[in-house]
């Protein structure tokens, strides 16, 4: 699930007057499948685009992958329609087409649905105490974001 909230810290927390969105996710297939592959979709959502080579000498170079690494990571993202390319001059420059937000929010759930497992009341238990002893205030927000998702039409 995705949420999209107004920010009321420069932490982005939501807020108990938040206008909850719930969009649907994406699938698992189409997430960002491995640390190389996240690092590459987060150097475009700094840059806005690249080209493989500045890519290369970002993430590739620096870790001793050689290019052809860095390009077929960009292929693969380009198959899971994360990342678009164009033709300039003789070689592609990439930009990403999913935000940043998008991914990161369904790589969290993904995580937590793992967590969870077959039997989830003990881990939900466990994930509650953590936020109660983290900021109590969160337990209010996670509450409303609870009603929200409660309120929100059932998918089929």
């Amino acid at each position: 699930m995705w949420l999209e909230g107004r920010a009321s810290t420069p932490r982005s927390r939501l807020t108990t007057t938040t206008r909850v969105v719930i969009m649907p996710t994406m699938s698992t297939s189409s997430l960002p499948g491995g640390d190389l592959e996240l690092a590459v979709l987060q150097a475009l959502w700094e840059l806005g685009e690249a080209s493989g080579r500045s890519l290369y000498d970002r993430i590739g170079a620096p870790n001793g992958l050689v290019y052809t690494t860095v390009a077929k990571v960009l292929d693969r993202l380009c198959a899971k329609s994360l990342v678009s390319r164009r033709l300039r001059g003789k070689s592609y420059v990439y930009r990403p087409k999913v935000a940043r937000e998008r991914v990161e929010a369904d790589l969290a759930g993904a995580s937590v649905r793992k967590l969870l497992g077959g039997a989830p009341r003990p881990a939900i238990a466990a994930l509650v105490d953590a936020v109660g002893d983290l900021d109590p205030a969160l337990l209010d927000e996670l509450a409303a974001l609870v009603d929200a998702k409660r309120r929100s039409p059932r998918e089929p």
